[in-house]
């Protein structure tokens, strides 16, 4: 799904609401969850707390215009949300957000069922993606069997 640079500016527009309602130096809130929640069929946007409490919404038209699966929009909303968080994670931008560490970012369906988690905000915890993961289990068994040898 290609989307335009428009609704791109819509979507990112969207998450920064949510940053705004978070802002440094404000009393640190509990809350544990940020939830996304992308609908292909109307095209909403909507982001909310773990309370329900919802922090910002808009309409995606193109989401709304394009025909696919449950699976490959998730999949592919999916990426374009954590391609998004991890910049702004990269540029310092969720680290003084006024929310109690640790925090997710995470994607849900439409019965807010977790599709997955996106980002974690920590000091002191890192999520790694499957592909730093992948051959992880070969590389420790071959290591484990090197030590096994000597």
């Amino acid at each position: 799904m290609k989307l335009s640079s428009q609704s791109y500016s819509l979507i990112e527009q969207t998450l920064k609401t949510v940053l705004e309602a978070f802002p440094a130096g404000a009393e640190r809130l509990a809350v544990t969850d940020i939830h996304i929640q992308p609908r292909f069929d109307s095209g909403e946007l909507i982001i909310y707390d773990d309370d329900d409490n919802e922090l910002a919404r808009a309409v995606v038209e193109e989401w709304a215009e394009n025909e696919c699966t449950d699976e490959k929009f998730y999949k592919e909303t999916e990426t374009l949300f954590r391609e998004l968080l991890s910049k702004w994670q990269e540029a310092g931008a969720l680290g003084d957000l006024s929310i109690m560490k640790p925090y997710s970012f995470v994607l849900v369906d439409d019965e807010k069922e977790t599709i997955a988690e996106l980002l974690l905000v920590d000091d002191d915890t890192m999520v790694l993606s499957e592909e730093l993961l992948q051959g992880l289990d070969k590389e420790l068994d071959d290591f484990l069997k090197k030590l096994l040898e000597e």
